[in-house]
């Protein structure tokens, strides 16, 4: 190499280098890659004043009855076990304690008490593996009980208790980079106030305004929004029926499946990627109640829309009652356990450097290995049911 262009190469390289020093640090930073660790098959929203202790076991059995009372489940008899085991031992992945649309207004007093009775519930347990709540946004007429409420839960939390692993605060109704700015200040000062660790307080957005996807200069405002979030925006949570109504789509066409829809989280995965900080996709509103046949049908409503996310990369959304936790389960299941024997050939075949009529890529085989342990980390693969040991695919 250095023999190139009269010895000159090596000169060259180190006079890039220089030149492109500060390009590569920003580079790096604002796209740090994938972020590690077990991401949650689904978030959970309760209003804050159903929040008891009990709550992920009365989810649960409330699911099994469900799936008890309406045979027979609408998905493959051989997933019914799995899925039984699942509804037992972790109904709840991610639980978030909804102070905005699903609690509404009411008087500070109450909500305060809300405030007080949900930390009281966590703090007796048990607690699913991840947990959060979501605020009031930062609009101006919800701005001051947004910080009352998020200032009184963690006085009252951190009196008794430390804040739970990976806890997050979720924004609603963000529409402006100027708000999220704002909310990175506030996180700031209420981890001063209350003796927690700079970037202890961890956000996602809930991207549910045009604004937040494309702006009135023309760019997409979510791109910008996860850079100023400092590093503490780790997830994009779409809002179906907020984005939809915004979008002037009439209610009986208001769904994740919409073409409003895919546009927006398109745009919210190209700015996701690489970043660090995951897409989730939305809820569907209709719920399995009723008869039989209703049940069955919101069934198979959820179960189509779950492996349709899926298969578009959205690998978590939203689950607003016990009845679909049956099928987002299942469908997770069946999306993992039918692509287990393709993706083991072909990683396989990668890492032993053979051709097998699939000429896969580094960043390919690495899409692979996340896929097998996304199926790990949900339980819809047994480790003895992958040939690769978890050390080995965390490492591609």
């Amino acid at each position: 190499m250095d023999q190139v262009g009269g010895g000159r190469a090596a000169e060259l390289v180190a006079e890039l280098d220089r030149m492109l020093a500060p390009a590569d640090a920003a580079l790096a930073a604002a796209y740090p890659g994938p972020a590690p660790g077990r991401q949650p098959v689904h978030t959970v929203y309760v209003p804050a004043d159903r929040v008891t202790p009990s709550l992920t076991a009365v989810w649960g059995r409330a699911a099994a009855t469900a799936l008890a009372a309406h045979p027979p489940a609408p998905f493959d008899a051989a997933l019914l076990p799995r899925v039984r085991a699942k509804l037992e031992l972790e109904p709840i992945e991610d639980l978030r304690i909804d102070f905005e649309d699903g609690y509404g207004i009411r008087s500070d007093a109450e909500e305060d008490d809300a405030v007080d009775r949900a930390v009281a519930a966590l703090v007796a347990g048990p607690l699913p593996p991840f947990v959060g709540l979501r605020c009031k946004s930062l609009e101006a007429a919800t701005r001051r009980r947004a910080v009352r409420t998020l200032d009184r839960f963690l006085h009252v939390l951190l009196g008794s208790a430390e804040l739970p692993d990976g806890f997050l605060v979720t924004m609603p109704k963000v529409s402006l980079v100027e708000q999220v700015t704002a909310m990175v200040t506030l996180c700031e000062g209420l981890e001063s106030a209350h003796g927690l660790s700079p970037g202890a307080l961890r956000l996602e957005l809930q991207i549910e305004t045009t604004a937040a996807v494309l702006g009135p200069d023309g760019t997409a405002t979510v791109a910008r929004m996860v850079h100023a979030a400092a590093g503490r925006c780790v997830g994009l949570h779409y809002g179906t029926y907020d984005y939809s109504a915004a979008c002037g789509i009439a209610p009986a066409q208001q769904a994740m499946d919409h073409p409003v829809a895919d546009h927006a989280k398109a745009v919210m995965q190209v700015a996701a990627a690489g970043t660090g900080v995951r897409v989730v996709d939305g809820s569907t509103n209709v719920l399995p109640v009723g008869d039989t046949e209703a049940v069955h049908a919101a069934w198979i409503l959820h179960a189509r829309l779950v492996r349709r996310s899926l298969e578009r990369g959205f690998y978590q959304g939203w689950d607003l009652h016990p009845a679909q936790l049956p099928t987002r389960f299942a469908a997770t299941y069946a999306f993992f356990r039918e692509g287990l024997a393709a993706a083991t050939a072909r990683l396989a075949a990668y890492l032993a450097k053979r051709t097998q009529g699939i000429a896969d890529e580094p960043a390919t085989a690495r899409a692979l290995a996340g896929y097998l342990l996304r199926g790990l980390d949900c339980g819809a693969l047994d480790p003895d049911e992958v040939e690769f040991e978890r050390e080995s695919l965390e490492a591609l």
